[in-house]
């Protein structure tokens, strides 16, 4: 009886972590592109906006972002929040 109810536990847990990953539109994603970042600009614009605090975005990011073809999720600011760096 001991032994089904850790295989029990054992099962839920995996189905919850493994529910918790990526959605199918970001596995589509992620198997479309052969690596995770499309340039070091993109890795280093990734590092820099991610976490809690608002994007950092300035009009060089988002010409690198149409020249190289960056995919993922957008970041997406409004138009005066566009630093002019």
């Amino acid at each position: 009886m001991r032994g089904k109810h850790w295989r029990s536990l054992l099962i839920g847990t995996s189905l919850l972590l493994v529910g918790g990953c990526a959605s199918s539109e970001e596995w589509n994603t992620w198997r479309s592109n052969t690596s995770h970042f499309a340039s070091k600009e993109h890795y280093d614009f990734s590092m820099k906006n991610s976490g809690g605090s608002s994007a950092s975005v300035t009009r060089n990011d988002i010409t690198m972002a149409k020249n190289q073809n960056w995919f993922g999720r957008p970041v997406t600011v409004a138009q005066e929040q566009i630093l002019e760096r």
